[in-house]
């Protein structure tokens, strides 16, 4: 049986203990930092002090991102990705989910990755920690791992695209480029700026920070969410292009976007981290 895109508490509760099951939770810290704009620190403390029981820790930054780019978080190769995920125990017979105990998003880079080299059977755990803490469910704590597997990769193109197509994106009639940082950062009126404020010119606005429950933790009605982006004018162009700060967040839309059933969805990996520092490629502020 295949492997929901969201799964919820209760089921996930319910399989806890199965052989075929992996569960990584996925969190990053980012530390301010003004010589840097922020500093990148795995989570493996937060993780050994509580975690959904059997979970292992994933860690994004030092084994799933391309050390040799001077972007953050970039996709590794081919060689890299299937190394890291053979060591954390995944293959074609393993069930996986996913969760953060921080930002949902960063459950969700992990599973575009995985999506990405054609590994379907991957879950997103709605709510994730927060909730099922808040649920009163079993809580583990130390670390543990799983047994290594053999990982192999099936690439699919068109999931990832680089700055040339976000250029022959701007004003086209097919694409939609959709920013997935929160308004003000859209605006240019304040967060985190990357190199310059505002946005990729021509590009809506989506947060995805908007678009879970801020009391619960889980992910707003599907109806909600799809009302925002037809909203914003996603859903009237055939193709998106989602892009944020540097390739997370943007990843939590693209989700979203799956999950809604669209097609024709990447990530620009190099987003504004790459984007906003280079005067040559056009910006803009204020609203789309």
């Amino acid at each position: 049986m295949p492997m929901p895109l969201l799964i919820d508490t209760e089921t996930l509760a319910a399989r806890l203990g199965d052989p075929a099951l992996r569960i990584y939770d996925c969190n990053v810290r980012l530390v301010p930092d003004p010589a840097v704009q922020y500093r990148v620190e795995d989570c493996r403390d937060e993780y050994r002090a509580g975690h959904v029981p059997g979970a292992a820790y994933i860690d994004l930054h030092n084994d799933l991102s391309d050390g040799s780019s001077e972007l953050r978080f970039m996709m590794p190769p081919k060689a890299q990705i299937e190394a890291a995920l053979s060591r954390y125990g995944i293959d074609d017979s393993k069930d996986v989910v996913l969760y953060s105990k921080g930002t949902w998003y960063w459950a969700t880079r992990i599973w575009w990755m995985l999506r990405s080299v054609g590994f379907d059977r991957v879950s997103i755990l709605d709510g994730a920690f927060r909730k099922w803490q808040a649920e009163g469910r079993r809580v583990s704590t130390g670390e543990e791992s799983y047994p290594a597997a053999r990982f192999v990769a099936r690439p699919r193109p068109g999931l990832w695209v680089d700055k040339d197509a976000v250029v022959e994106a701007i004003g086209s009639g097919e694409v939609c480029t959709l920013n997935a940082l929160t308004r003000e950062q859209h605006e240019g009126t304040g967060g985190t700026v990357f190199g310059r404020p505002g946005h990729i010119q021509g590009s809506v606005n989506v947060s995805s920070k908007e678009l879970v429950d801020p009391d619960t933790n889980a992910l707003l009605p599907l109806d909600v969410i799809k009302q925002r982006f037809a909203d914003a004018g996603v859903l009237d162009k055939p193709k998106t292009i989602v892009y944020c700060g540097g390739g997370i967040s943007a990843t939590g839309n693209a989700f979203l976007l799956t999950l809604l059933g669209r097609q024709g969805v990447a990530i620009y990996d190099g987003s504004l981290n790459e984007w906003g520092p280079d005067g040559s490629l056009p910006m803009a502020t204020g609203r789309s």
